[in-house]
C-alpha cells in the first residue's frame, strides 16, 4: 500500500490553469498597451482616438472579471453569489458614469443663463 500526500491525477489540472489563465491576461495586456502606444500618434481630437479609449476601458473590464473569477474563485460559485457581487458593482459603476455625465453638463451649462 502507498501512501502519498498528494493526489497526483489533480496536479497537472491546476497547472495547466494557472498557465491558461496568465496567458490570456498577458494577451490582454500587450493588446492594450499596443493600442496605447497607437493612440498617442493620434490627433487628439479625432473619433478614431475616443473609439480606441473605448476599445481600451473594455479590455480593462475584460481582465477585471477575468482576475476576479479566477483568482477571488468566484467561477466556481453558486450565481446567487456572483449575483451579489456582479449587480452592486455594475450599479456602482453606472452611477460614476451618470455623475460624471451630469457634472460635464453642469460645467458646459453653468455660464449659459448668466
Amino acid at each position: 500500500m502507498e501512501h502519498t500526500a498528494t493526489h497526483e491525477e489533480h496536479a497537472g489540472g491546476g497547472v495547466k490553469e494557472i498557465i491558461k489563465v496568465t496567458v490570456i491576461l498577458s494577451v490582454l495586456t500587450i493588446v492594450e498597451l499596443a493600442l496605447g502606444f497607437w493612440m498617442m500618434g493620434m490627433p487628439h481630437d479625432s473619433g478614431l482616438r475616443l473609439g480606441v479609449k473605448g476599445a481600451i476601458i473594455i479590455l480593462m473590464m475584460a481582465k477585471a472579471f477575468y482576475i476576479v473569477g479566477y483568482f477571488m474563485h468566484l467561477k466556481h460559485e453558486i450565481r446567487n453569489l456572483i449575483m451579489t457581487i456582479v449587480v452592486p458593482l455594475a450599479l456602482f459603476i453606472w452611477f460614476i458614469v451618470a455623475f460624471l455625465y451630469d457634472g460635464n453638463s453642469f460645467r458646459h451649462l453653468r455660464n449659459t443663463y448668466d
